[in-house]
């Protein structure tokens, strides 16, 4: 899984009006002041039918003796993956308003938080009035959150349980509310949702709460000449030598990037929607089928993925969307590089399906096949391509 080498694709406001038909979640500025300009809501949404780069630290937060046997929660004992992610204000104030605007959810409840990290949701959900908390965070930040809940004053409120919420046991039989930032990039990278959904099926109470309980993902198509040139082709002629070997590598791994939505072809096709709150674990791998319609004359280079997720339990609805005509969110998009350059005249379509699956061998990482077929009047081209996030 790559990242470009910079981040300047910035879009202004202005070009985020244009043809959008979206849902409208309430804005965060509305109603808490402190979290001025946080939210990407008022362009959350492509029609369906028409991640800052993690860098983490070398330190780490406890001890000079951890090794990366197990790379997932290891990288989550670094305190720079989720100063990234703190610092991601469309994600952590989005879920802030949410939970400040909507006390009557958790006032003398009992709320679950599914990979606390440092614990910010549920020093929010206390502050809100919930009448406990359990945090559950398996790597070592565990230990830094028990810290930063009592230097805050919230002992009494929040407890910090360190382990896999599959191995350990809670205090209670049952709690009120699950919240968790389990998203990834490409939205099911990682796999963190299927803690959820375990934490979901053995806690929740009969009627109780998932926040977030809506999750969306969403295709599109690109041109991306330049990139596409710099990334892959690259590896055709390498100072006078073939490394093409690599292209065929540097293709299938999906690239993590910003998107300027000037790139974008086509309409926002819309693949498939997760009710966190029903759905079963197996769901989160499907086949879905797209057509995407070019909205002029031009040439893709490039499928896009991106999703957005929705409180809708809210006493108004609210979420976010991680998509290229929205605020920038440290997920990005997906960029699928196409093995074709299609020609498509404005109102021609490429359709096909996309195939999401877990990796056998290590279920936190994603498989992706894409089929796409175009009849055009000056490009036709059918091919099935595989990707894989690692």
């Amino acid at each position: 899984m790559g990242r470009r080498k910079n981040n300047n694709n910035q879009s202004s406001k202005k070009d985020m009006n244009n043809n959008i038909n979206h849902l409208r979640f309430q804005d965060a500025d509305e109603v808490i002041e402190d979290v001025a300009e946080s939210s990407n809501l008022d362009h959350s949404m492509c029609d369906p039918i028409a991640d800052a780069d993690v860098q983490p630290s070398s330190l780490d937060v406890l001890s000079d003796d951890k090794t990366s046997a197990d790379y997932y929660f290891d990288s989550y004992s670094h305190f720079g993956i989720h100063e990234d992610m703190l610092k991601d204000s469309v994600r952590t104030k989005t879920y802030q308003s949410v939970i400040y605007q909507n006390k009557f959810l958790f006032k003398d409840k009992v709320v679950l938080d599914v990979g606390a990290g440092t614990g910010i949701l549920s020093l929010f959900c206390a502050k809100a009035g919930a009448k406990h908390v359990y945090a559950v965070e398996c790597s070592h930040m565990a230990d830094m959150a028990k810290e930063i809940v009592e230097v805050n004053g919230f002992s009494n409120v929040v407890t910090v349980l360190k382990g896999k919420i599959e191995e350990l046991e809670l205090p209670v039989a049952k709690v009120d509310i699950i919240i968790s930032e389990w998203m990834g990039y490409f939205l099911l990278f990682e796999n963190m949702l299927n803690t959820v959904l375990y934490a979901r099926d053995k806690w929740l109470v009969d009627g109780g709460v998932v926040l977030p309980d809506k999750a969306s993902l969403y295709l599109t198509a690109i041109e991306d000449a330049d990139y596409k040139e710099d990334k892959i082709e690259f590896w055709n002629n390498v100072y006078g030598f073939d490394m093409s070997c690599i292209k065929k590598q540097a293709i299938v791994e999906p690239l993590v990037d910003t998107v300027d939505q000037k790139q974008i072809v086509s309409n926002c096709q819309l693949l498939k929607t997760m009710d966190i709150s029903k759905m079963a674990p197996g769901d989160a791998s499907f086949t879905a089928p797209f057509k995407l319609v070019a909205a002029r004359d031009d040439y893709i280079h490039a499928l896009v993925a991106y999703f957005d997720v929705s409180f809708t339990r809210c006493h108004k609805l609210m979420g976010f969307s991680t998509g290229p005509k929205s605020r920038t969110t440290h997920w990005k998009q997906t960029v699928l590089y196409l093995e074709d350059v299609l020609t498509v005249c404005e109102g021609e379509a490429i359709v096909g399906s996309m195939t999401v699956a877990q990796n056998k061998k290590n279920p936190r990482d994603v498989d992706i096949m894409l089929k796409y077929t175009l009849n055009g009047r000056r490009c036709n081209a059918s091919r099935v391509q595989h990707y894989k996030m690692r």
